[in-house]
C-alpha cells in the first residue's frame, strides 16, 4: 500500500513539474527557470513538512509518504539533498554537511562530464 501512496503522489508532483516546465518556457531559455523553481519550492515544502509533521501527527503516515515522498520526490529530487544538508547542520555536523555540498555539485557536475564524454564516444 505504501509503495502505491508513494506512486500517486509521484504521479501528481510529476505533473505539476511538468507545468511548471509549461509555464516558465514563456521566459525563455536566457536561465533554467523551471528548474530553479522546482528546486526552491521543493526544498520549502520538503522541510515545511518534516518540521512541521510531528506536531501534527493525525495526519498519519500514508498522507507523510503521498506528499512528502510521493508528490515532492516526483516534483524535485533536489529536495531530498537539501533536507539531508538541512539535518546535518542541524546535528551540528557542519563539516560533514559542507563536505556533502561539495562532493554532491561537484561529483554531479563530473560525473555529467564523463556522461558526456561517453555519449561522444559510443555510437548510438
Amino acid at each position: 500500500m505504501a509503495a502505491l501512496l508513494v506512486a500517486l503522489g509521484g504521479a501528481i508532483g510529476s505533473l505539476l513539474r511538468f507545468g511548471v516546465n509549461v509555464w516558465c518556457a514563456q521566459l525563455g531559455p536566457a536561465w533554467p527557470f523551471a528548474t530553479s523553481l522546482v528546486n526552491l519550492l521543493g526544498s520549502f515544502a520538503l522541510a515545511f513538512i518534516s518540521r512541521a509533521w510531528p506536531d501534527r501527527s493525525w495526519l498519519g503516515v500514508p498522507l507523510l509518504l503521498t506528499v512528502g515522498t510521493g508528490v515532492v520526490g516526483g516534483f524535485t529530487t533536489y529536495s531530498a539533498f537539501n533536507l539531508e544538508v538541512l539535518l546535518l547542520f542541524q546535528r551540528g555536523d557542519s563539516a560533514r554537511a559542507v563536505a556533502y555540498v561539495a562532493v554532491t555539485v561537484l561529483g554531479c557536475v563530473a560525473a555529467g562530464l564523463f556522461g558526456f564524454w561517453c555519449a561522444a564516444r559510443v555510437a548510438l
